[in-house]
């Protein structure tokens, strides 16, 4: 970027040119001129040289996203450029080179205290475009310079305004609201801020080992919260199926058998149930009514039913044989 300190030693090739013939033209018109008065050669060569020098300072440039500031003995005339143009010599003179682009300027707060009074080091960029030159160059002394100091002055105002937790969580907001503030101080001076962007913040290491375990110990929180919460939906559903299979003895059996069914399927081998545990799921009244609907004596028999008249039947023949037997 081009500095906005005075500058008046631009001159162009089309000036040095001018001024070389312009002088060379001159000096030969004088010693022509002269030759019949028999006056020194140094005279009119001295001559000019010097009018080469007027001349070539008469022609000045500005680059195509500059400004010129032109004063004539002090006072304002006006913006030259870009491109060449033509002051008067010794008479005007360029003060400023004003730059038009788009502007970044760097700037940061060290040890600043939050409104929770944890010092903290901030780090900014602004970005900002002079949009009136003639401000820029006659209501501040050197603008550039200007943009920082406010700009510091402001990031430190507005860290004390705001909690450690804001500064980290809200950046966006913390530099749209020091753009306006700068806006709103620079307009004067023909400066639009155009935005303000937090780089980086940076807390001492003890405090960031702090938070650090403080964060983790609110997961772990929020890990024991999620855990007992789905105990209890857990418990309250076994409450539910307690209550349905006390009513219902039979779906309990057939639960208790499903279970152990999956076990033996799902593992694979060979379970040995104990008569103990058989007994409480109560296997002959389940077999019972599994008969009564026509499937335990099917399983039993490889799957023919046995006529109901020969009940009694094979009944009798247990009967005496068990008496031949005793005999």
């Amino acid at each position: 970027m081009t500095a906005s300190s005075p500058n008046d030693t631009r001159y162009p090739l089309p000036a040095i040119v001018a001024g070389v013939f312009g002088g060379a033209g001159l000096a030969g018109g004088l010693l022509l001129a002269l030759a019949p008065l028999a006056l020194p050669v140094w005279l009119p060569l001295g001559l000019g040289g010097v009018a080469g020098l007027v001349l070539g300072s008469a022609i000045k440039y500005a680059d195509q996203w500059e400004k010129a500031v032109v004063l004539r003995l002090g006072r304002y005339r006006g913006l030259r450029g870009p491109g060449v143009f033509t002051v008067v010599p010794v008479i005007d003179r360029v003060t400023y080179h004003i730059d038009q682009r788009i502007c970044t300027t760097a700037f940061g707060a060290e040890s600043c205290l939050t409104r929770d009074t944890v010092p903290v080091n901030v780090d900014a960029i602004a970005f900002w475009v002079v949009y009136d030159a003639e401000r820029a160059a006659l209501e501040v002394q050197d603008y550039e310079q200007a943009v920082v100091l406010a700009a510091q002055t402001a990031l430190r105002d507005a860290i004390g305004k705001h909690d450690l937790a804001e500064l980290i969580v809200s950046r966006k907001e913390l530099g749209r609201g020091l753009q306006e503030t700068l806006d709103r101080k620079m307009h004067d001076w023909g400066i639009q801020v155009q935005s303000v962007e937090i780089r980086d913040v940076v807390i001492p290491k003890a405090l960031e080992e702090a938070m650090s375990r403080q964060a983790q110990a609110e997961r772990e929180r929020q890990a024991r919260i999620i855990l007992g919460t789905a105990e209890t939906e857990i418990a309250s559903k076994f409450v539910e199926a307690a209550q349905c299979y006390s009513s219902n003895p039979v779906a309990l059996n057939l639960r208790a058998m499903n279970m152990l069914y999956e076990s033996i399927v799902k593992r694979g081998s060979l379970m040995v149930v104990p008569s103990a545990l058989a007994d409480s799921l109560n296997l002959p009244g389940v077999l019972g009514v599994a008969g009564a609907t026509g499937i335990a004596g099917g399983a039993a028999r490889g799957g023919e039913a046995e006529p109901a008249g020969q009940g009694p039947a094979q009944g009798e023949t247990d009967t005496e044989g068990a008496d031949a037997g005793s005999e």
